[in-house]
Formats: structure tokens, sequence, C-alpha cells
């Protein structure tokens, strides 16, 4: 096809559906109704005499000519993308942009950034808080700390460990002193239960006590992430199973206390890029100073 001819229009609307898994959220990226994602998708589909996605119920499957022509697309745009930016050239302050989960965010990052800032106080740091991983276009964030359960890697992207997750109950100091006892992990029924996004993991640790799951893990409070949940418990609103890592300060200042030593696997976090020998020298820099971090951390550990 002559490139004069190129419906780029479509091929775009195509590369952000195929790449997302999901018309709605390609809409999103692209600051389009869905229905015209769906409209030059078809298009597109039309002018090449097959169809790219499989529809079905409420979600839609590339097919096998779609998968090939989304890794080429995927490849182009990122050239192009790559190509402006070198023609834009470097920014007049030296900074890097970093996609965080909420919750290290608020309870790990910010609280140990100005140690960045002391090696570095050329760099400004600018942090975005999202869960959804992102594609590193050039409007993006050139690294993001993601949190996984099992996942260790994603398409198109690199990723380094940083840290495992230990997962151990927590209140504050005045709900333990004046609540009901807590001289076994059974006494936790006497408690109000706090929970990040659902109650499987309190059903987890209490299995692994022992104790059948159905011991106050079926109620409390849902929060949308662990920050939310760990500050309610400082409160004083109850118990929070809390990620240890992220828990460490508000133990250590006696904001909470840990009533029990058993704690839990529950995944880890990713240092994830594009790709690590590509960072700008700002992005670089930050991806040592965090894995030294935590390489550090673990040492100490030992």
């Amino acid at each position: 096809m002559k490139r004069g001819r190129l419906p780029l229009t479509a091929l775009r609307s195509f590369e952000a559906a195929g790449r997302l898994g999901s018309f709605t959220l390609a809409a999103q990226e692209l600051f389009v109704s869905q229905a015209a994602i769906s409209r030059q998708i078809r298009e597109l589909e039309a002018l090449l005499g097959r169809p790219l996605f499989e529809r079905q119920h409420r979600k839609v499957r590339l097919t096998e000519a779609g998968s090939r022509l989304l890794e080429v697309l995927v490849q182009s745009f990122d050239r192009i993308d790559a190509g402006l930016s070198d023609v834009i050239g470097d920014p007049a302050t030296h900074a890097v942009r970093v996609s965080v989960e909420p919750s290290f965010a608020a309870c790990w990052l910010v609280p140990n950034l100005a140690r960045f800032r002391a090696l570095r106080p050329d760099i400004d740091v600018a942090i975005d808080t999202e869960s959804r991983l992102i594609d590193f276009r050039s409007h993006e964030a050139e690294l993001a700390i993601r949190f996984s359960i099992a996942a260790s890697a994603w398409p198109r992207t690199q990723a380094h460990h940083l840290h495992d997750v230990r997962m151990s109950p927590v209140l504050s100091p005045a709900l333990a002193e004046k609540g009901p006892p807590l001289a076994s992990p059974g006494d936790l029924a006497a408690h109000m239960l706090l929970h990040e996004e659902n109650r499987d993991v309190w059903s987890r640790w209490f299995s692994a006590t022992g104790i059948e799951a159905r011991t106050g893990a079926d109620r409390g409070p849902i929060f949308a992430d662990g920050a939310l949940a760990q500050q309610a418990a400082v409160r004083g609103h109850g118990v929070a199973l809390a990620d240890m890592l992220l828990a460490a300060d508000d133990l250590a200042a006696g904001r909470l206390v840990q009533p029990f030593a058993l704690s839990i696997d529950h995944g880890a976090y990713w240092l994830v890029a594009r790709d690590f020998k590509r960072l700008s020298e700002p992005a670089g820099a930050f991806a040592s100073w965090i894995t030294g971090a935590f390489t550090d951390r673990l040492r100490n550990a030992e």
C-alpha cells in the first residue's frame, strides 16, 4: 500500500486497542469515543479484507492476522515516538518521571525521596501515582514501580526485582491496649478487620495459622489500597493486614504494633522500564539508587 494511502487514524486506533486489549481503554487513551474506535477498526478490517479481532461477550481477542499487525505497529509507533523525542532534545531541567503504585508512593517512596535528593540535588523527580502498567511513550514516565502477586515480566518491557512482600497484622497501640486482648490469632475474631481490595489475603493469613478463614475474615471495611487500610489502623479503626515494608515507619515510630510474628508471602515490587540500557541519565540515576536501596536493605537484614 502506498504511504499516501495509509489509514493512519485507523492504524492508531487498532494499535491502541490491540496493545491494551480493550476498545474502551483505547478510547480513553486516545480521547475519543468507544464507538469511534470500533468504527475505525471495522473500516481497517474492511480495507484489509480480514478480521483483526474476535469479538466475544464484553471482550475482544486478536486474530492471528491482528497479532502480526500489532507487533509491527507497536514497534513502528515506538520508533516514531523515540524519533520525536530525539528531535525535541533533552529538557532544560534535569528530571525523571516515575509511575508508582499509590501505596508504595505514599508509604515508602515519598518518605525516602530525600535520600535520593541528597545524592542528586540536580534531578527533579515527578511522581505519577498509577496502578496501570504504562507503555513508556514520550508523554509518560520512563520508569514504573509495580506490585504483582505472581507476574515477573510484562510485554515489551524489562523488569528488575525490588522487594518481596510480606503481610502481617498491625493495629494502633491504643486499640491493642483497650481492645480485647490478642494472646493468639483466634482472638482477632473479637476485632474489626480492615481489608485491602478484597478479603482474600486475610483468609490466607488465617489459613497459615491453622484457623478457619471464617474467623473474622468475612467482615470489616474494604479499602482501595493498602495505604488507606494502614492509615485506618493507625487511627484505631481496626486491625489491618499490612505490607511490612510499607508499615515499617509506623511500626518504628510506635504508631502501629505487630501483635503476631507470623507473616505470609504476597507477591513483590518490581522496577519496570521499556529498556534499562536506553534510559535517560536522570532515569538511570534514579533506577540505580532505588535498586541499591533495596539491595542494601536485603544485605542488612541478613
